[in-house]
């Protein structure tokens, strides 16, 4: 077992080279691109820059494994044993891997250890469990036949992740592809490509064979791009946002490998005048500030009835000025920076359309600076008097940025609500049982909480509605996106 702490200068050495056939390869091009620390704007690694050369040798590798190496020798139960050992490796790293997280991503480091780290050793221990009970079926057919179904891995899956939770969102993809015996090349977020590194090397550590999990670094428009077209790849599963998500739908057709895609969101936080509006103040908070607001499922529509719209926003300006961000290295810190320059960039321009298109600014909009340092910090941001066709009311923000807006009745918040492209996730806040469930019924969203938010289990799927994207990761149902079924007729006649 891997010791429980990363060794510094391999993991400096290893950033520089993918992981590719169980051994660290530099790039073919010989060329590399910096990663960054948030916090600072300091330069953490230089990172290989993978672009067709490199994925055409990870594909190659994942051939092999899949069709010629020790990985489809295994039975089912030894794979399971495999992704046991690797949860195992994560777990006695996991203090190291969360700071490398916060390194990299910029996440608060007590949320790095508590949720995401947890979250992806719980997954891989989750589909462990499931790699023995891919059963198929006996069919009762007409005539002398024997005719039953297999559950069968579909080959070689190109996954690409996001960088707003990078060794989480590796560990959704990466588990139930191995449970069920398929290989994997990996391409991690540009901006966040280390934890990624480290599961690889750790797997290895854990005996896991060469070439069945590949890594390539690089920008999606290179290495990612590659991976997409690449015939020799049999899946595609992706996590981003929704315009790149339609582009790998483009380039797949070409090939008709399988898709699965879970993109973008602009999630309603109804809160009715019957709730508890303390409650609804934290649930609200989270909902939208959580990792910075650079989460798929924000809730950055907070949709609050007329009757108690004044004493909620109170409520919550109030929570947002004591949210200042920090460093989150700090144990103590809960809101750490945006990702990079350019996705803070990309949010102040938001804050700007905001202000522009007549919404209220009653808090935030401004950078902090942090231990003298600006970095991609901003503070907590929330507008009020917001209209649904204001360009903050209609576009995925993915920063700290709320958008409330006012209702009458019941009708008129499923009608806002339901004023989107999205429907990746979305909250009501009652204490009326039946008003609960009417709206949870409505809505037009792949996961709805009732008087909570941001709530996710390893057993329960995750997806989303609409140009939310398709297919369900997480649960028994992230099988169904790695397997095929093939049907057996045997003559007993």
């Amino acid at each position: 077992m891997a010791d429980a702490h990363l060794p510094t200068a391999e993991v400096s050495a290893t950033a520089r080279r993918h992981f590719i056939g169980g051994a660290w390869q530099p790039a073919a091009s010989g060329e590399t691109f910096p990663t960054y620390t948030p916090a600072t704007g300091e330069v953490l690694a230089e990172v290989a820059a993978g672009d067709t050369d490199d994925v055409e040798r990870a594909v190659r590798a994942a051939r092999a494994a899949f069709e010629d190496g020790a990985w489809p020798r295994l039975s089912a139960r030894e794979r399971g044993r495999l992704l046991y050992r690797i949860a195992d490796a994560l777990e006695a790293n996991a203090d190291a891997l969360a700071r490398l997280e916060t390194l990299n991503n910029g996440k608060p480091l007590r949320e790095a250890r508590a949720f995401d780290l947890a979250g992806t050793v719980e997954c891989f221990r989750y589909y462990a469990g499931w790699a023995d009970k891919l059963d198929g079926e006996v069919l009762a057919v007409p005539g002398p036949y024997f005719t039953y179904t297999r559950r069968e891995p579909l080959g070689v899956c190109g996954q690409i992740i996001p960088w707003n939770f990078p060794l989480q969102m590796a560990a959704w993809k990466v588990a139930p592809a191995l449970a069920c015996g398929n290989t994997v090349v990996l391409k991690p977020a540009e901006q966040t490509p280390l934890t990624a590194l480290e599961l690889a090397r750790l797997a290895q550590e854990a005996g896991l064979p060469d070439g069945v999990l590949n890594v390539v670094t690089g920008f999606g428009e290179t290495a990612g791009a590659a991976l997409v077209r690449h015939p020799d790849v049999d899946k595609i599963a992706f996590t981003g946002s929704t315009a790149v998500g339609k582009t790998i739908q483009r380039e797949a057709a070409a090939t008709l490998k399988r898709v699965s895609l879970e993109l973008g969101g602009k999630s309603p936080n109804i809160v009715l005048a019957d709730a508890d509006l303390d409650a609804a103040a934290r649930g609200a908070t989270a909902a939208i500030f959580y990792n910075t607001g650079q989460a798929c499922t924000a809730g950055s529509r907070l949709l609050v009835q007329r009757k108690v719209h004044d004493e909620l926003v109170e409520k919550l300006v109030a929570r947002a000025a004591g949210m200042r961000p920090g460093d989150p290295l700090d144990p103590k810190t809960r809101m750490g920076p945006l990702v990079s320059q350019e996705q803070l960039e990309r949010v102040l321009g938001y804050v700007q359309a905001g202000k522009d298109e007549g919404a209220e600014l009653l808090t935030g909009g401004d950078q902090p600076e942090v231990n003298g340092r600006r970095g991609y910090f901003l503070n907590p941001t929330i507008f009020a008097g917001v209209r649904p066709e204001m360009t903050i009311a209609r576009e995925e923000i993915f920063g700290p940025v709320l958008g409330v807006l006012p209702f009458h009745d019941l009708d008129e918040a499923l009608h806002l609500a339901h004023q989107t492209e999205y429907g990746l996730a979305a909250a009501v806040w009652t204490r009326d049982v039946t008003k609960a469930h009417r709206v949870a019924h409505a809505l037009r969203a792949g996961t709805v909480w009732v008087n909570m938010y941001h709530t996710l289990d390893t057993g329960a799927p995750f997806g989303g509605y609409r140009q939310s994207g398709y297919g369900r990761e997480l649960g028994k149902h992230a099988l169904e996106l790695y397997t095929q079924v093939k049907t057996v007729w045997v003559n007993l006649s």
